[in-house]
């Protein structure tokens, strides 16, 4: 097979040749690899100082390191400075990973090193991409998430603390009755209100970021029987009823009511658990763009990952057709042991060896895809705040359009900084629902849905401050319907059945 200018593997070898880690980036035997990586060390000249060494076939591009070497296969008409380049920036992921240049250290990171080295080259071509972005892919770390986790712990603890508050003010309001000789107040009144104190606590909660739900929740009085959705925003029910707990075991008496509007509310941001079968996928997306007040798109990226979960031994050799419908430009990359050729030719994942079967009972990422773009045709839903400077502070207005009609687009909250100190804001019309909260100086404007035949929408308030108070806005929502067009068509060995939830 000829490859024309692109890198065919890239490897740490010792100065034996013994490779340590290699990946390949086109269809290449294991037997071929090693050769031209046993073959590597016979080529070098000890007595001359050189970056690369040609056979007839390819070209060595290395870097020495302690006792190893970083090398670079590519086809003899790649261009060599673009090719130094990319051994540089290979050179430097090493030491990311790895406390140590040494053999077992290497070893002990392999897998770490070869998702870093698919994020510097997707199908034998270099991605334009720097260190702290491999980082940042290969960890999928989240500030946002650190953010979430540091006020969630700052808010139960000043719930639990006005819980507390509360049960000392109803207990001593019953021991005043009891003095006066009247009759005691009913414990279930403190149960209704020590109820309705912690519902409170789980709306503060509820009022996050975006988070992935668990695989398992544990169960909540009044679930509501809605759609079952992949992620949720808010709480879990799991955290919600562990934080209950530790309030019981500190001695507080709580007695949660089975019903009401509060009880719904929590109920409602809770999926029923996914129904599984034997053959299970899933296909997550994220999207993440930030654009600029005047409207820009500054920069947008689009991540996605097809994950295949096989519990029975007689499916562990299926194959799985995507129906790739993407107009976008996505950019594919399947897993190092799934059969690449046949992807691209087919559409269709299954393993290189076809004596192999996937792991069991293991979630295993068979596809990712990566979208980056600035083209602000990409927006899936847009946001135009316009405050204007009146008399006693500012008239906002607020408005959304959906751009990608085939979405549907659920519990969308769209967050406005307000100016601190000046109170709550007066509210005129609104489409959908708000919430302000004081203490965190914002207003939620919520959207169960936004979709075609709910395209656009407005929201309108006034409020004391100037312009540049009211951003930077920030939206979030979930979607049951991929934004790049790919799908799980059907599954290939006989009659397979299968189950796959999707968002967004």
């Amino acid at each position: 097979m000829c490859h024309s200018g692109v890198l065919l593997a890239a490897a740490v070898c010792t100065k034996a040749g013994k490779a340590i880690v290699s990946r390949q980036f086109v269809e290449m035997t294991r037997t071929r690899i090693e050769g031209l990586l046993a073959a590597f060390p016979k080529l070098m000249n000890t007595g001359k100082q050189h970056t690369f060494v040609e056979t007839e076939s390819v070209r060595y591009v290395y870097q020495p390191m302690e006792k190893l070497y970083m090398v670079l296969i590519t086809t003899k008409n790649s261009n060599i400075l673009e090719d130094l380049e990319t051994l540089r920036l290979f050179s430097r992921v090493i030491p990311e990973y790895c406390r140590a240049l040494e053999e077992t250290e290497i070893s002990d990171h392999c897998f770490d090193l070869i998702f870093a080295f698919d994020e510097i080259v997707a199908l034998g071509y270099r991605e334009n991409v720097n260190l702290a972005q491999i980082r940042t892919f290969t960890e999928m770390d989240s500030h946002e998430e650190k953010v979430f986790r540091a006020v969630r712990e700052t808010q139960e603890r000043e719930a639990k603390a006005e819980m507390r508050r509360k049960a000392k003010e109803l207990q001593q309001a019953r021991r005043d009755a009891e003095r006066q000789g009247k009759k005691a107040p009913a414990f279930g009144g403190f149960g209704n209100s020590s109820s309705s104190i912690s519902s409170s606590a789980t709306t503060i909660i509820t009022e996050t970021i975006m988070e992935p739900e668990k695989t398992k929740t544990a169960p909540i009085p009044s679930r509501s029987s809605g759609s079952s959705k992949a992620l949720k925003l808010g709480a879990k029910g799991k955290e919600v009823d562990n934080f209950v707990d530790k309030l019981k075991s500190e001695g507080e008496t709580i007695v949660t009511q089975s019903s009401g509007k509060r009880s719904s509310e929590v109920a409602k941001v809770l999926s029923p658990p996914v129904n599984t079968e034997s053959v299970h996928l899933k296909i997550e997306e994220k999207i993440t763009l930030t654009c600029s007040r005047d409207g820009g798109l500054q920069n947008m990226e689009v991540h996605g990952l097809v994950m295949l979960r096989v519990s029975d031994d007689k499916y562990g050799r299926i194959r799985v057709h995507i129906d790739n419908e993407d107009k976008k430009g996505v950019q594919l990359q399947t897993h190092p042991n799934v059969d690449k050729k046949l992807f691209t030719s087919e559409s269709i994942i299954g393993l290189k060896n076809s004596e192999k079967s996937f792991p069991l009972n293991s979630d295993v990422g068979v596809l990712k895809w990566r979208l980056q773009t600035t083209d602000e045709s990409f927006i899936p839903l847009t946001i135009n705040c316009w405050p204007s400077e009146s008399g006693n502070g500012c008239d906002v207005n607020i408005e959304y359009e959906l751009q990608e009609d085939r979405l549907e687009l659920n519990d969308v909250v769209i967050t406005i900084p307000l100016p601190a100190g000046v109170g709550s804001p007066v509210i005129g019309d609104i489409d959908g629902d708000y919430h302000h909260d004081s203490r965190r100086n914002t207003l939620e404007w919520t959207l169960p849905v936004i979709d075609s035949k709910n395209k656009t929408g407005s929201l309108e308030f006034s409020i004391a401050g100037h312009p540049n108070d009211f951003f930077p806005v920030t939206v979030s929502f979930v979607s049951k319907k991929n934004y790049c067009s790919l799908q799980v068509r059907n599954i290939e060995l006989d009659l397979v059945i299968f189950s796959f939830p999707t968002h967004c």
